[in-house]
């Protein structure tokens, strides 16, 4: 009988240690008070926004670096020009290093250098050969005198930073070697 008892006290508390641990699991978890709209940190307006990836820092430019066996083999570009009223393309073709007064508008072309094979890592804009797997090539373009464009165009991906205007697209059609 008394091995009985032992048994059944034993079973009791260990059931209150099961029911005391319970317990402890369902209790709800304090939250936090919630803010009302107006206890919350306004941003000042005159304030600029965060970049979304935070304050990257200053803006370090990148040195263009144009390997000799380019410069000797490729000396012209081709761009086409879309009137886009019109809905007509026309085609040019233009020494690198060299401006262009385009036709019928009041667009110039400054074109710097041209890379066949663009590569880009933290500090240099380069080509990493002289076959035209990506070709890009460095503009400005003006309009009345007023630079209104200034980047890279690409012939593979010309949605990469395109040429914007209201009535002319612009884009690099290829490299000319010569």
């Amino acid at each position: 009988m008394k091995s009985t008892l032992r048994v059944i006290a034993a079973a009791l508390v260990l059931s209150m240690i099961i029911i005391g641990c319970k317990k402890k699991e369902e209790q709800p978890v304090p939250k936090a008070p919630a803010q009302s709209p107006t206890s919350m940190p306004m941003q000042d307006p005159m304030q600029k926004p965060m970049p979304p990836h935070g304050d990257m820092g200053p803006k370090i430019e990148k040195k263009i670096m144009v390997p000799e066996s380019v410069k000797k083999a490729w000396s012209k570009v081709k761009f086409i020009l879309e009137d886009k009223a019109s809905k007509k393309s026309s085609e040019f073709t233009v020494n690198t290093g060299s401006e262009f007064k385009i036709p019928n508008t009041n667009l110039k072309i400054v074109v710097g250098e041209f890379l066949p094979d663009f590569r880009m890592d933290e500090s240099v804009i380069t080509s990493a050969s002289d076959a035209p797997n990506n070709p890009a090539v460095r503009v400005e373009v003006f309009e009345n005198g007023k630079s209104i464009f200034k980047g890279w165009l690409y012939s593979k991906f010309p949605t990469i930073h395109p040429f914007e205007h209201a009535k002319y697209g612009l884009a690099l059609k290829e490299g000319i070697k010569g």
